[in-house]
């Protein structure tokens, strides 16, 4: 394959001139040397490329298939060249992302416009799925930045090859419709002795509407859950806390969402928060890059922009 890189540029150029003298041309070549490349690549292939009359040459159907591979190849290295080059001067610039779809929504959409706006010339891409899924991509090397709900006892540490930058602190809490907390809540209003019993009849009747156990938040809540001895024994597991959030509002069981992302249904007392008599302890989201090379210039202008929008914002 190596060999035939050369041969293959000239039956390009060939091809699109479907002329060997303008080929040569092209190529600062002599018309001899185009005619002999053309019949190497053929003996190579063991099939013929061309049609040659006085008039010039024209693709035989082999050459036609192998000329579509051709074409794309060197349109591809033109277009890696091109993009190359227009990084090396600064011009364009490449930030890929990996973020769930929770904080894309809340924490890195709400800055986007404005970070865009003001470094046009990066090009971003932005991949969801889940923190673990997010973690691996960065340690494989796919993608550049990761934003995620930082593992507990990982802020600013290099963890299995990844290191952290804590953005904002956030808090778990369990919320719920108050219709559906009214019938249990009426019975031991205004009952404080009684709490123990409130919280065993919340825990053994109540649906408790979790993220699956494979998710960084779950794993914190669990951790928590474990510790407290509080074990809910009606689970309906989702895949991402909008659902969460989502099917709270529907009066369908107490969900354990992070609590910025309902200040307005607690405000207007569309959902309530449910105290279990111990807070869970907060955590950090944050960006996540590979350790073993530096973030990018256009990596920490993001972590940069992302601090002071949080700044302005608190």
């Amino acid at each position: 394959m190596e060999q035939n890189l050369n041969l293959y540029q000239v039956f390009y150029e060939v091809a699109g001139c479907r002329n060997f003298s303008l080929a040569a041309k092209k190529l600062y070549i002599t018309q001899p040397a185009v005619s002999k490349a053309i019949s190497r690549l053929e003996e190579t292939l063991e099939t013929t490329l061309f049609h040659r009359s006085s008039r010039g040459v024209r693709l035989t159907r082999e050459g036609e298939l192998l000329y579509r591979h051709v074409a794309q190849a060197f349109h591809t290295l033109k277009s890696g060249e091109e993009q190359l080059r227009l990084s090396v001067s600064g011009w364009v610039r490449h930030l890929s992302i990996g973020v769930s779809t929770m904080l894309c929504k809340y924490i890195l959409l709400p800055v986007m416009k404005g970070f865009m706006e003001e470094n046009p010339s990066i090009k971003i891409t932005i991949s969801c799925q889940s923190t673990l899924d997010t973690l691996a991509l960065l340690q494989e090397g796919r993608i550049d930045l990761g934003l995620v709900g930082i593992p507990t006892g990982k802020s600013s540490e290099k963890s299995q090859g990844v290191l952290y930058f804590p953005l904002r602190t956030i808090e778990d809490i369990f919320v719920a419709t108050d219709a559906f907390l009214a019938p249990f809540s009426e019975r031991y209003k205004g009952k404080s002795q009684n709490h123990e019993t409130f919280l065993t009849e919340i825990l053994t009747q109540a649906s408790f509407i979790l993220l699956n156990r494979e998710n960084i938040s779950r794993r914190h809540v669990d951790a928590f859950l474990t510790q407290r001895q509080l074990v809910p024994e009606n689970v309906i597991e989702v895949n991402n806390m909008d659902l969460s959030i989502e099917f709270a509002r529907a009066g369908l069981g107490i969900a354990c969402v992070i609590r910025d992302f309902v200040e307005r249904d607690l405000k207007e007392e569309t959902l309530l928060e449910l105290k279990l008599g111990h807070k869970i302890p907060p955590r950090q989201i944050g960006f996540a890059y590979p350790a073993k090379e530096p973030a990018s210039g256009a990596a920490q202008e993001l972590i940069a922009y992302c601090r002071e929008f949080e700044k302005e914002s608190s």
